[in-house]
C-alpha cells in the first residue's frame, strides 16, 4: 500500500500571485490539496485522550476524599492505566477524566464504607500526553499537554527559541490514522497575526529552526516560494 505523507505549509511572504490560490507545479510525488491546516489527531492517535484531560498509563494522580485522609493519598497508574486504592482496590483509570475517575470511586466507596463520599481526582504528573519540542530552542525535550496548546506556547513551554534560531523554520510532525504529516509555519508571521497560532496535540514533534526537516518542503518552496496562506500537500510514492 502507497503510504502518503501530509504537509501543511505556512510560509510568511507576500504571494506573488494577484488573484485566486497559488498554484504549485504537480509532480511525481505531490498532488495539491484544499485544505488550509493540519487535521487533528483522532482518539486512538492519542491513545483514548482528547480534551478534557483524559487519564493514561503512569500518569501520577492525587486523590483526595474529603474528611478522610487515609484515603487521601497520591498514586501512579500502572502500564495498563489501573491504580489500586484502600477499600477500593483496582480501579480502571485510563481513558477517563479525572471527575469521571472521582465519580467511580465515590461509587465504589459509598454504601459499604463511607455514606456520602466526596472525592476529587487532580493531575500530579503526566507522562502520557506529552509533546516533543526539539532544535533550536532553550530546553528540548518532553513536555506535559494539559488542556489545549498551541505551537507559540509549545515552544514558549520549551524556554524559548535561542538567540540566532530561524524562526521560519518550524516544523511540526503529527500521525493521523496511518498517515504521517508534516507543516511548516513561520513563528514570526504567526507573532505578526499573518495567520493563526496553531493548535498541537499530544504526540506531535516540533522541530525549531532545523534544516534537515525543512528539506521535506523543499520542492514546495522552488515551486512557489512567496507563500502567506497555509497550503496542504499530499506526497506519495516518496522514495
Amino acid at each position: 500500500m502507497i503510504s502518503r505523507v501530509v504537509i501543511a505549509l505556512a510560509g510568511a511572504a507576500t504571494l506573488a500571485s494577484c488573484a485566486g490560490p497559488a498554484r504549485l507545479t504537480p509532480g511525481p510525488h505531490l498532488t495539491v490539496a484544499a485544505e488550509t491546516a493540519l487535521p487533528p489527531p483522532t482518539r486512538t492517535d492519542l491513545a483514548a485522550q482528547e480534551r478534557p484531560y483524559r487519564i493514561g498509563a503512569f500518569d501520577k494522580l492525587a486523590i483526595s476524599v474529603f474528611g478522610i485522609p487515609e484515603l487521601s493519598q497520591t498514586v501512579q497508574a500502572d502500564a495498563s492505566g489501573r491504580i489500586s486504592l484502600p477499600l477500593v482496590g483496582a480501579v480502571e483509570a485510563a481513558g477517563k477524566t479525572p471527575e469521571e475517575l472521582a465519580a467511580d470511586i465515590e461509587e465504589q466507596l459509598r454504601g459499604r464504607y463511607v455514606r456520602n463520599p466526596q472525592v476529587s481526582v487532580n493531575l500530579d504528573e503526566t507522562v502520557s500526553q506529552v509533546i516533543t519540542v526539539d532544535g533550536q530552542v532553550r530546553e528540548p525535550g518532553l513536555y506535559p499537554v494539559i488542556g489545549r496548546m498551541t505551537l507559540m506556547r509549545a515552544v514558549a513551554t520549551a524556554r524559548g527559541t535561542t538567540e540566532f534560531a530561524r524562526l521560519n523554520d518550524v516544523v511540526v510532525f503529527r500521525t493521523v490514522g496511518d498517515q504521517e504529516m508534516a507543516a511548516l509555519y513561520n513563528l514570526s508571521a504567526i507573532r505578526r497575526g499573518l495567520y493563526p497560532d496553531p493548535e498541537v496535540f499530544a504526540n506531535d514533534v516540533v522541530v525549531v529552526g532545523d534544516s534537515s526537516a525543512r528539506r521535506l518542503f523543499r520542492d514546495i518552496l522552488q515551486a512557489a516560494p512567496l507563500i502567506t496562506t497555509p497550503i496542504i500537500a499530499y506526497f506519495s510514492n516518496r522514495p
